[in-house]
C-alpha cells in the first residue's frame, strides 16, 4: 500500500532522474537546409530531416532590410558616385604620402632592430650573462620583429607601386 509519502518520494525520484521528462518534451523539430521547423506538415512537404539526439535552440536572425527600399526611402544610390580627375588626382597624393611616411618610419624602425640584433648577437644585458635562455628569448624575438618590418616594408612598396605615379602627368 502506498503512502501519500511514498508517491511524493516516487515522483520526485523520476524527476530527479529526467524519468518525468517527457511531460516537459519539446515537439519535434525538423530541419530543412539551414531552416529548423516544429510543423510537421510543413516539414513533410519539404521533405525535411527529424533532428534526434538532443535538445535544439533556435534563435531566429534579422531579416536585412532590401537594399533598393532602404536606399529610396532615404534619397541615395547604391551606385559608386564618380570623383572628377583632380579629385582623384588629390585623393592619390594623400595616399601616397601616408604610404611614404609609414614607409619611413618602418624602414626607421627595422635600422634600430638592426644595430639592436647586432647580426645574430645583441649586447647582454646584466640579468642575460647568468640567464642564457632569456638571452636566446630576446635574440629570437628581436629576429620576429626584424622580419615583421621588412614584410610591412614590402606590403608598403607595393602599395606605392599600385598608385599612379606622383608626377601630374597624362596616363
Amino acid at each position: 500500500m502506498k503512502t501519500p509519502r511514498t508517491t511524493f518520494l516516487i515522483l520526485f525520484a523520476l524527476a530527479a532522474t529526467g524519468a518525468a521528462a517527457p511531460a516537459w518534451a519539446q515537439s519535434r523539430i525538423y530541419r530543412c537546409g539551414n531552416e529548423y521547423t516544429n510543423d510537421a506538415t510543413r516539414a513533410k512537404e519539404r521533405g525535411c530531416k527529424l533532428v534526434e539526439g538532443g535538445n535544439v535552440t533556435v534563435v531566429p536572425g534579422m531579416r536585412p532590410a532590401p537594399a533598393a527600399a532602404g536606399a529610396a526611402a532615404s534619397g541615395t544610390s547604391t551606385a559608386p558616385q564618380r570623383v572628377n580627375d583632380s579629385e582623384q588626382r588629390a585623393r592619390d597624393s594623400d595616399a601616397r604620402a601616408i604610404l611614404e611616411a609609414e614607409l619611413r618610419k618602418a624602414e626607421a624602425r627595422r635600422a634600430e632592430l638592426l644595430k639592436e640584433y647586432n647580426d645574430g648577437f645583441p649586447q647582454r644585458s646584466a640579468l642575460e650573462i647568468r640567464n642564457v635562455q632569456a638571452y636566446q628569448e630576446r635574440t629570437a624575438a628581436l629576429k620576429a620583429e626584424i622580419d615583421r618590418v621588412e614584410s610591412d616594408i614590402a606590403s608598403l612598396r607595393r602599395e606605392l607601386g599600385r598608385l599612379p605615379a606622383a608626377s601630374g602627368g597624362s596616363k
